[in-house]
Order: C-alpha cells, then sequence, then structure tokens
C-alpha cells in the first residue's frame, strides 16, 4: 500500500506527514472512518478539488478504505507549529475560549466537544484539530462557508461556522495553529461526556458505511 499510494504522498508529503506548502494536511495517524469519509466527499462532489477527484473516480468505495486504514496506521512524529501570523494577544485568547468553552450565547459547542479534551479527534470518524497549518485550517473554514466543503445532513460544520464572523474564525484557526501536539496524539476513542449537541449541530459526516467493513489492511496490522 505505500507504492500504491504515492500518488498520495507527492501533495500529503512522505507517509502523508503533510504537504510543505501548508495546503495539503497530515493524513497519517488520522482516525481510518474520517479519512474514508473525506475520499467518498471528493468522489461525490461534497469536496471539490479536481486533482483529488480524478484519484479517486477510478477506485473502488473498499479500496478507498484500504487507503484509509493505512494512514490512519501511521504513527509518527509531528513538527512543531510554525503559525507566526499576526493577531493579537486578545483575539489569540478569544480564538483559545471558542476552542476550550465555545459561546453559549451563540449556541457554539467548544471545538473540544467533538475534536476530543486534547483536539486529537475521536474514533472512528473526527478529526484532530492540532498538527494542520494555519493556511489550511483558514482555507477549510472558508469552504465551509462558502458551501465549497460540505456533509451529510446535518451538516454541523456549515451550521456553526454560520454563527462565526471572520475575525472569529481566524482567531480559531491562530490559536489551534500555535498550540504543540500533546505526547499522545492518536485520536481519543470516545467523545468526552457532556450534554447532548442540539439536533442543528449534530454531525452527519460520519460515513455511511463503516469504513471497519472494509477487508482489513494485511490483516490489520500496518
Amino acid at each position: 500500500m505505500a507504492e500504491r499510494t504515492r500518488a498520495c504522498t507527492a501533495c500529503h508529503g512522505a507517509q502523508g506527514r503533510a504537504g510543505p506548502d501548508g495546503y495539503y494536511p497530515r493524513l497519517a495517524g488520522k482516525p481510518a472512518g474520517y479519512l474514508h469519509n473525506q475520499l467518498r466527499n471528493f468522489a461525490q462532489g461534497r469536496r471539490h478539488y479536481e486533482l483529488m477527484a480524478r484519484l479517486v473516480d477510478p477506485l473502488t468505495d473498499a479500496y478507498l478504505g484500504e487507503m484509509a486504514q493505512y494512514f490512519a496506521s501511521l504513527q509518527l512524529p509531528y513538527p512543531a507549529p510554525t503559525a507566526n501570523n499576526a493577531i493579537t494577544p486578545e483575539r489569540l485568547f478569544k480564538g483559545q475560549q471558542l476552542v476550550t468553552q465555545g459561546d453559549a450565547a451563540r449556541g457554539l459547542p467548544a471545538c473540544t466537544q467533538c475534536h476530543g479534551v486534547r483536539l486529537t479527534g475521536v474514533q472512528p470518524n473526527v478529526p484532530g484539530l492540532l498538527g494542520l497549518p494555519l493556511d489550511y485550517l483558514n482555507a477549510q473554514l472558508g469552504a465551509w462557508q462558502t458551501a465549497q466543503r460540505r456533509a451529510h445532513a446535518p451538516d454541523c460544520m456549515a451550521e456553526i461556522v454560520k454563527r462565526l464572523p471572520a475575525e472569529d474564525l481566524i482567531a480559531v484557526s491562530s490559536w489551534l495553529a500555535r498550540q504543540p501536539l500533546p505526547a499522545d496524539t492518536r485520536p481519543a476513542e470516545r467523545a468526552p461526556a457532556g450534554p447532548a449537541l442540539p439536533e442543528a449541530l449534530r454531525c452527519g459526516s460520519a460515513p455511511e458505511l463503516s469504513v471497519t467493513a472494509a477487508k482489513p489492511l494485511n490483516g490489520g496490522k500496518p
């Protein structure tokens, strides 16, 4: 599979560690369900990038699942954060508040409520938010705002970004891109305990089919 995914690593970096230009995210160690679902989203038009669409179009869903499992199995060290955009300490603090506490007045949950207390993601379908380049974070939040990135209904991220002005989105991405990774970078096994999200913010972005239904790659070994 390492040989078969050379087309992926040409952009996403060796072993899926992330591309050098800040726009191609890390694949290594992400939850397999999340990776599988994003490949489906490109194939089915919910995410828009022509090169990705052409790469995945001829592949079967089972094969996409094997690719997802392969990259999910790679536990590799993360680089130190490099974000250095100009932003005031007050705006960074606002970003930290939104990520860790949310904003009850606007009906916004904390990012940690879905993405895990350590912000490294939650198995099997929720990605981590740390270790991502600032440009990529900004691009994806912008894509949610403009409907260039979508998920199965209910589309929780689309609803969340509607409630955040651009300056708050930049505060969130700027704070996230400055955070070092915890010692344990693996996705959490379950979401943190807390009140149930309102119906509008429940997320339909989990795969329609379980990634575990695909035949395990090499008997489930990396």
